[in-house]
């Protein structure tokens, strides 16, 4: 295990000696390596969003897109981009429906206040009935503009178990009492009175994205580099190792996109402004690219680029990514055909029933209208790294992961240029 001192010592030299022993005018070996090593060092502590070590993280991304000259994005005088969130924790709970006091599995509130006090005439009912779909119901009901008492019949108790599981221990918000409280029990009877009373503990959470820029001809047109830096943290212990240290998840997608941004900081200015962003929290609810997609107009970013888990060869074999949402934009056609005089391929997600389009960060942007898609090589369906203490750097094809960095640089050069665009995603 590497000694505080010497991971610090690290973080403010490795910088100085890449830029030192390489003309970055390609991406090299030996810097997606030290990378990789760095933030999947056990001094990292799995770089858990909430935990102490994601700083170490976010200091040495910053120290890496410092030495490589990017520029701080508008408004901000550094790279950390710096918000919070409010963790919320029920602390007292009495639920009385009909005149009877309800157990707490049969509840769970998704409350965004520090208080809740609600009698029969005080809240508006509704209901997620035996017949209707309930993940489809529960997410029409969640997104809407009103506060709302949700009774679910208990022919759904196995979905109400599994959400409660969930949400029970916690909600997250960028802001208190901003959004509608809905409050779900698991009933079979219609609602005659119901009393509610919750009161919640509040915890302050600071968390940071890291982003850096090179200003194109055009500032208004954007091509966004992303992965996230956060990891899961520290697990129970298998064979004496608790650390979970992501090497694959996803310190080879940071490793990416400082390569990509060392690559392109040494070529011509471009026709687009490039921004590089490592994003936080996004095992944990996607709050960092949440948080980033509050700060930037999505009509200016003309293609999110995000590299998730690109350690492993596909199953297809090395020299090949697959790209989430493949058929939702003309970027991974883009892509596809950029590549096609060279000896990397690019093609859809073969994992269509994990819904991988929406587990990443490109996710929320997607929401937005913008062309944005993961990209990622590790064949998920049979790793057994994943979210688990062995996903070391020792189970990594470096090769394999630099010549993926050089093929979405060369990828996206005609949408750097800009002599393609990709097509917008339709607004759901």
């Amino acid at each position: 295990m590497m000694q505080n001192s010497t991971l610090l010592l690290l973080l403010t030299t490795f910088g100085l000696l890449v830029s030192s022993c390489n003309t970055a005018t390609d991406v090299s070996e030996e810097n997606v390596s030290q990378i990789i090593m760095t933030l999947s060092s056990d001094d990292m502590k799995g770089r858990h969003a909430f935990g102490d070590e994601i700083h170490l993280a976010a200091d040495f991304i910053s120290n890496e897109f410092s030495q490589i000259g990017l520029e701080n994005l508008p408004e901000n005088n550094t790279y950390r981009q710096n918000f919070t969130i409010y963790s919320i924790k029920p602390s007292e709970t009495v639920v009385i429906v009909n005149d009877q006091k309800l157990e707490s599995e049969k509840y769970f509130g998704l409350v965004m206040s520090k208080e809740l006090d609600w009698t029969t005439n005080d809240v508006q009912i509704k209901y997620i009935s035996t017949n209707e779909n309930y993940r489809e119901k529960f997410r029409d009901l969640t997104n809407d503009d009103e506060s709302s008492l949700i009774v679910v019949s208990e022919e759904h108790a196995k979905w109400f178990h599994r959400y409660r599981s969930y949400f029970k221990h916690s909600n997250r918000t960028f802001e208190l009492d901003a959004e509608p409280n809905d409050f779900f029990i698991l009933l079979n009877k219609e609602i005659q009175n119901v009393d509610i009373h919750l009161k919640n503990k509040i915890e302050t959470i600071n968390l940071s994205n890291v982003a850096g820029m090179i200003e194109g001809e055009r500032t208004d047109e954007i091509v966004l580099f992303s992965a996230h830096y956060d990891h899961i943290g520290v697990l129970s212990s298998v064979d004496e190792d608790s650390v979970a240290n992501g090497a694959n998840d996803n310190a080879s997608g940071v490793a990416g996109i400082i390569e990509l941004a060392r690559y392109f900081e040494s070529r011509p200015k471009p026709e687009r402004t490039l921004y590089f962003v490592g994003f936080t929290a996004e095992e944990v609810g996607g709050y960092g690219s949440q948080y980033f997609s509050k700060q930037i107009d999505p009509e200016e970013i003309i293609a999110m680029i995000n590299l998730e888990m690109i350690g492993k060869p596909a199953v297809e074999g090395p020299n090949t990514a697959w790209i989430t949402g493949f058929e939702r934009s003309s970027l991974g056609e883009i892509f596809r055909s950029s590549a096609a005089d060279s000896n990397f391929e690019f093609y859809p997600d073969p994992y269509p029933n994990q819904n991988l389009f929406y587990r990443s960060d490109n996710a929320t942007l997607a929401r937005l209208g913008v062309p944005a898609h993961s990209i990622s090589t590790t064949p998920i369906d049979v790793d057994q790294d994943y979210h688990r203490v062995s996903d070391e750097f020792n189970t990594l094809n470096i090769a394999h992961t630099t010549n993926t960095i050089r093929a979405v640089a060369k990828a996206a050069e005609v949408i750097i240029s800009g002599e393609k665009t990709p097509t917008r995603i339709p607004l759901e």
